[in-house]
């Protein structure tokens, strides 16, 4: 109950937030990376907050780019057993020791949602922002698939395979976009917000 009411707290101000989701393992070399700080600074730049898991990789890069785009840079990490410090790109911090709290802290204060390329941790996050919405307990907001050389694979069994046997809608698969640039990602969201 206390991480709910610190949460509240420390985020009870943001509007128009963008989550940033993706692997931790993600080096500084790679092309997810760097698309991942042009994709962030673009985004803050037009006003946006960015807020992602507050640690290395994927992660450190949305934060950077807030900065770089002269925005607020919020990151919210979690206790692991194999210690995930802050980056030095956050501006507000907070830490939670449970998963289902700070899930809901990132769905709370999200008007958008960006899944670069990740493994489970950013699986279970992607799908909780989508169950959210196909079930109605979450407004529908703008859910990126970044990469399309990555998440196409998991796109067409969605298609071929889930939907194909009935186990989801065919609406369900427009609860998505897949895009390739950050200029792309930023404007699907800048529109969204905008009623454009």
């Amino acid at each position: 109950m206390g991480e709910f009411v610190e949460g509240f707290e420390k985020l009870g101000d943001i509007q128009n937030g963008v989550t940033i989701i993706g692997s931790a393992r993600t080096p500084p070399t790679d092309r997810y990376y760097t698309d991942t700080v042009e994709t962030t600074r673009l985004l803050a730049a037009a006003g946006f907050p960015i807020i992602t898991g507050g640690g290395p990789g994927i992660m450190e890069a949305g934060n950077k780019g807030a900065v770089e785009g002269d925005g607020l840079s919020i990151g919210v990490n979690i206790e692991l057993p194999h210690e995930q410090g802050t980056n030095r790109f956050v501006r507000r911090s907070m830490f939670f020791r449970f998963f289902f709290v700070r899930k809901m802290m990132l769905a709370k204060y999200s008007a958008a949602v960006i899944a670069f390329p990740g493994g489970y941790g950013t699986l279970d996050e992607l799908f909780e922002f989508l169950t959210l919405m196909q079930t109605g307990k979450m407004a529908p907001i703008p859910v990126v698939l970044y990469g399309s050389a990555y998440w196409g694979p998991m796109v067409s069994w969605l298609r071929e395979t889930m939907a194909a046997e009935g186990k989801i809608d065919k609406a369900d698969l427009e609860l998505f976009h897949l895009v390739d640039e950050p200029a792309a990602a930023a404007r699907l969201i800048v529109d969204h917000q905008r009623g454009t």
